[in-house]
């Protein structure tokens, strides 16, 4: 198997040859799909085509919008646009389609906990009827596309359903569609203090239940402050190397998957991909998986 690790930091313009050779260039081997149409078959053909003769791996495309929003026009219009991201992903070859299916809180909620109402926190999101909302939504996804190759998939998010390796296999076997895959973001589950001194073990335990169905994994570090005076710990996402998750067991587990499941970077600057892609190397050459 082939260690595959990619991210942002390099944009598609239209020319896919050039993107392809774009990740090369970076030191990339795997990518994020390019948001191009499904009609445009002769573009889609073409970008297969160049990213494997590159010998860069489309690792996922994202459906980065509130597929359970409050405003019943717009979440039909979000899970349109799911739909054809999933079926793009699929026609791609990509591995997965992730999406956070987001937060039934909207600007008249009582609650008022963010001003994000793509997929910020509300009570109601991790309740019951919450978790049947996304089993729901998934289905509903899948079930348009009925792909063959990509896997749609939620991303791990603190303050939603897919919190923890548990919840998120209790999620999977709820939603019992062969079409959905398990995505990993290590740093999205370290939301205690106990997590975040060992992020060995949460790393294990999480591969070790999810592992037959992981199909793509997110790159970031974390730094935790907090403590006596400031009880409430906070934490922040720094690239790869510069915070305290175990990047040692992130990349022996995904090695011990024994198929490519791509690594991909997010969330930083053009200077953060590169220092985080450089640790993230440096790691896996001590380990001797490259």
């Amino acid at each position: 198997m082939t260690l595959r690790i990619g991210g942002y930091g390099i944009d598609y313009q239209g020319d896919p040859e050039a993107y392809a050779q774009a990740h090369v260039a970076f030191g990339y081997n795997a990518a994020y799909m390019p948001n191009i149409s499904l009609d445009n078959k002769d573009e889609v053909a073409a970008v297969v085509k160049a990213m494997a003769a590159a010998d860069v791996v489309i690792a996922e495309g994202g459906a980065w919008r509130n597929l359970i929003a409050h405003d019943e026009t717009v979440r039909k219009a979000n899970l349109d646009y799911a739909v054809h991201q999933l079926a793009l992903a699929d026609e791609l070859g990509a591995r997965a389609c992730v999406a956070f299916h987001g937060t039934v809180g909207h600007s008249g909620d009582p609650w008022q906990l963010s001003d994000n109402y793509d997929y910020g926190p509300h009570p109601d999101n991790q309740s019951e009827a919450g978790f049947q909302r996304a089993v729901d939504t998934a289905r509903y996804v899948i079930d348009a596309v009925k792909p063959k190759r990509a896997k749609f998939s939620l991303e791990m998010v603190p303050w939603l359903v897919t919190d923890t390796a548990e919840n998120y296999l209790k999620l999977i076997k709820a939603i019992d569609r062969p079409g959905f895959g398990a995505h990993i973001d290590a740093v999205n589950m370290v939301i205690s203090p106990r997590l975040y001194f060992n992020t060995g073990r949460l790393i294990r335990d999480a591969f070790a239940l999810l592992g037959p169905w992981i199909v793509s994994c997110h790159a970031k570090d974390i730094v935790m402050q907090g403590g006596p005076g400031t009880i409430s710990f906070h934490m922040d996402e720094v690239p790869p190397g510069e915070g305290n998750l175990d990047y040692a067991t992130y990349l022996t587990e995904l090695h011990k998957l024994g198929r490519d499941v791509p690594l991909m970077l997010e969330h930083f600057d053009l200077p953060g991909y590169q220092r985080g892609l450089a640790h993230i190397k440096s790691v896996a050459r001590t380990l001797n998986l490259t």
